[in-house]
């Protein structure tokens, strides 16, 4: 009787483990390719999971005086890639950091921040999210 519960115990493991196997193989990320062509505003591209293992991303298109509006990404960490215009990352408690295109600005886990554009034109840029892992 001892040795019946225990094959079938082993039975049972190996199909949850083969399973495993099978979802982990299938979740297998391929690499993209598209176009940043969102009209205006905050346009996510990268969507996390399934798509990706977790990391998210868009394009956002500021008018003068605009602002994506304080947030914070909780326990991810953000990139900012400025590609036109200029603005500044305001971010929660220091002062805020002047941002230009060709310009890369870091955001850290845990961190209230918000987006202005304090320019004369359009300003434009790519953001990107991932988690950090450690929670």
């Amino acid at each position: 009787m001892k040795q019946a519960k225990m094959l079938g115990f082993l039975g049972v493991s190996l199909l949850v483990a083969i399973t495993v196997w099978s979802q982990e193989k299938q979740a297998r990320r391929e690499p993209l390719t598209f176009a940043l062509d969102c009209a205006n505003g905050d346009c996510p591209l990268l969507k996390g999971a399934p798509q990706t293992s977790g990391m998210r991303g868009g394009s956002v298109k500021l008018m003068p005086g605009e602002s994506v509006g304080w947030h914070s990404t909780g326990d991810h960490e953000e990139a900012l890639v400025i590609l036109h215009g200029t603005g500044a990352a305001n971010i929660d408690g220091r002062a805020d950091v002047p941002v230009h295109e060709k310009m890369l600005a870091y955001i850290p886990p845990e961190t209230k921040h918000n987006v202005t554009n304090t320019g004369t034109e359009l300003l434009e840029y790519v953001w990107v999210v991932a988690p950090t892992g450690q929670k």
